[in-house]
């Protein structure tokens, strides 16, 4: 149906530009001769150039496209096509009027106006057409919805022209902080003050929901934003971010609903492209874990940078397969992907794969990470989380990697659960081997580990819960109403890993800047109210209570180390005391030991126990009330509209 319809505008558009040729020469040779009209000579004069000018004219306007465009987005390239249709069909007609007959009675006049009066009638009512469809909706309407624009920056100019075109929203006013724009008029809808009149402007222009049309908002504008949206009750949609925010075409279409994403992270982190470039560019690149979050992601952001070839190693075969399907199209052509099978507790794999591909930089994100699962399941943390990293370092040192980055997390401070504690060995495992070497010198591979929180919408945190729970129409289940996590994008994340891995010396601990905490009770109610639902009414909260292994509050440093800045302002490096290497290689042989028992309580004690050795804060049996489950009070910094 479109199809036809199509064919037929551009049939009509024809018929239009050729009614027009006829007119322009009688008007052309009426104000030559000051309008006066003498019918019989007139068309005795004119019968060879109106009949040459209407089939030249109409080969022409078909020759140069003038209705490949579509007369409501009527610019200047379709102007410029009609002008050249014009003239090149005005030189042909009239040479072909003079070869039939001299033209005696046309004054050479009318065939310079001619031309001029066609190419008015052609372009006229095409700009007329689009200035009613632009304006079209600044009349009232009762079917769209009333669209309140925040943001009258370019942006904001684009989406409001949009929207004037199209159907979907109908822009009524808009608000921005800059002084200069506010009283002004884009596309006729004014600009009626800062973003705080919000709910009072919502109010007086009866909007129907919020547009923010700020793509490079910073996060506080975001969060202040949804906080008046939540005042004036109304829901509220963004455009997508810069990074995403390829083109400017159809804005309108493009826009999204908020998401706790856009709340919860920070502003944008700008790497040092060249340092990381030179860092992994023609390098031959391992991550371990490759189709979890972060591997995924290190995948997708290390391909960026043209590494000869990257490795991406998971013992999960359908993560596997869909970073795979998605980065064949990421893949520069001169870098090598190689998806492989394969498991880091697997020693005599992982040697076959150093021997055939020599990574120079490996990238260590294969880990179990869930603190409830991992507490009944002592021996598979030990042998991933621990053995696992000892595996690929080793592996990484015997085949003289460049660089080991260890992706670690903020569990490992002070931790009281199975999870954190052996993510914790990790660390130290790194840290003794770069300062002692595994044969009791300092190795040629730099060590480098890195810190961080929470990362929003990993498999199994909390957000994808929270979003489940909210569509199957809750409850929406919180462990503790004072618990507190950090949290950071993962591309953020995985871009200040890449930061740490290019920057860092070996032998450190580089912690991730994560903001401040926040309340994971406030968390919920936003998600809930960005779904536009009403918290603890129409979406339930429950608390279950604290699971075994679960802190209250998280840290990024023990209390003995210290925070020290770094050439990049959102990443610190964590000084501490280290253990040697001797005492790492006897926790290791009692963990080994621990992992030969047969007998499953004798081995969970011993493994407990090996790992409270060298983590005091975990307990040394799964009894054993933790110390470290306390409720003292850090920063914690509540979502807008939370309370």
């Amino acid at each position: 149906m479109s199809l036809n319809k199509g064919r037929w505008a551009r049939r009509l558009a024809f018929l239009h530009d050729v009614f027009w040729i006829v007119p322009s020469i009688v008007v052309a040779y009426l104000v030559r001769f000051n309008l006066e009209w003498h019918g019989s000579v007139m068309v005795h004069n004119l019968r060879y150039l109106v009949l040459t000018a209407l089939v030249c004219h109409s080969v022409c306007f078909l020759l140069f496209g003038l209705y490949r465009g579509v007369w409501r987005f009527a610019s200047v390239p379709d102007l410029v096509r009609i002008l050249k249709a014009v003239v090149v069909g005005a030189a042909f007609a009239v040479s072909g009027a003079i070869a039939f007959d001299r033209l005696d009675g046309v004054p050479r006049t009318v065939l310079i106006l001619y031309p001029v009066f066609l190419a008015l009638g052609l372009s006229v009512p095409r700009l007329l057409y689009r200035w009613f469809k632009d304006h079209r909706l600044g009349l009232p309407s009762h079917e769209q919805p009333r669209a309140l624009i925040v943001g009258a920056g370019t942006a904001g100019e684009l989406l409001v022209r949009d929207l004037l075109r199209g159907k979907q929203y109908l822009p009524v006013a808009l608000l921005d902080d800059d002084g200069y724009k506010q009283g002004s008029e884009i596309h006729h809808v004014r600009v009626m003050g800062p973003i705080r009149n919000l709910p009072k402007v919502a109010a007086k222009t009866r909007a129907d929901l919020v547009l923010l049309a700020i793509p490079g908002a910073p996060h506080m504008v975001r969060q202040a934003v949804v906080a008046f949206c939540n005042e004036a009750q109304l829901p509220c949609k963004t455009l997508p971010s810069i990074d995403e925010l390829q083109d400017t075409g159809d804005l309108g279409g493009r826009l999204r609903s908020i998401e706790i994403e856009d709340l919860l992270g920070r502003d944008q982190v700008m790497l040092d492209e060249t340092m990381v470039k030179e860092f992994l560019q023609d390098k031959r690149v391992l991550v371990t874990g490759a189709g979890g979050s972060i591997g995924s992601e290190l995948c997708r952001q290390i391909l960026r940078f043209g590494p000869a070839t990257l490795v991406a190693l998971d013992n999960g075969e359908f993560n596997l397969y869909q970073i795979d399907s998605e980065v064949v199209s990421l893949a520069p052509a001169k870098s090598q992907w190689v998806p492989l099978l394969g498991d880091v507790r697997d020693t005599e794999y992982l040697e076959k794969v150093f021997e055939n591909f020599s990574p120079q930089v490996v990238f260590h994100a294969a880990a179990y990470k869930h603190v409830p699962l991992l507490e009944t399941n002592e021996a598979q943390a030990v042998a991933v989380n621990v053995f696992g990293t000892w595996n690929v370092l080793q592996a990484a040192l015997r085949n003289n990697a460049e660089r080991f980055v260890l992706v670690s997390t903020d569990k490992a401070v002070s931790p009281g659960n199975v999870m954190g504690a052996t993510k914790r060995v990790a660390e130290l495992i790194c840290g003794a081997t770069q300062d002692y070497g595994s044969v009791g010198q300092e190795p040629m591979t730099q060590i480098v580990v890195t810190r961080f929180g929470n990362v929003l919408g990993s498999t199994g945190s909390v957000v994808p819960r929270f979003r489940q729970q909210i569509a199957a129409g809750g409850p929406v289940t919180v462990t503790d109403a004072e618990m507190t996590r950090f949290f950071m994008t993962i591309s953020e994340a995985v871009s200040l890993v890449l930061q740490a891995g290019a920057q860092g010396e070996g032998g450190q601990v580089y912690v991730l800047q994560m903001g401040s905490a926040v309340k994971i009770i406030d968390l919920a109610r936003q998600m809930i109210r960005l779904a536009g639902l009403v918290p603890d009414e129409e979406i339930a909260i429950e608390f279950t209570g604290v699971r075994p292994g679960e802190k209250i509050h998280e840290s990024l440093f023990y209390p003995e180390e210290s925070a020290v800045e770094t050439v990049h302002g959102k990443i610190l490096r964590a000084v501490g005391e280290k253990q040697s290497i001797d005492v790492v290689d006897a926790a290791l042989a009692a963990l080994r030991a621990g992992l030969d028992q047969s007998d499953q309580v004798t081995a969970v004690k011993a493994l407990r126990g090996a790992l409270a050795d060298l983590v005091p804060s975990l307990p040394r049996s799964r009894e054993e009330p933790e110390d470290v489950m306390s409720r003292e009070q850090g920063v914690v910094v509540p979502l807008p509209g939370a309370i």
